[in-house]
């Protein structure tokens, strides 16, 4: 089931609230491969996917195709799903 993006904000800013917060997602960098470098949360039965950034990429947070770059004071949408 597609969702809109204030929707998709929404779920993504509460995931990104019990991985932390922003600042903490966004200040915090991870090694690639390390285990604590992603996590799923599911907020209203939609997986909402959390990663933290690494030195070469930002943290993101994913939902239903939505993907929104974590910055130190919030969200910043960089793309939303391919309808076809």
């Amino acid at each position: 089931m597609a969702i809109d993006e204030a929707t998709a904000l929404r779920l993504a800013d509460q995931a990104v609230d019990q991985a932390g917060g922003s600042r903490y997602v966004y200040n915090n960098p991870r090694h690639p491969f390390a285990r604590n470098a992603v996590r799923t949360f599911e907020i209203e039965g939609y997986r909402v996917v959390v990663r933290f950034g690494e030195i070469s990429s930002p943290a993101i947070v994913e939902v239903e195709g939505w993907v929104f770059e974590i910055q130190e004071h919030g969200l910043v949408m960089l793309f939303g799903p391919s309808f076809r």
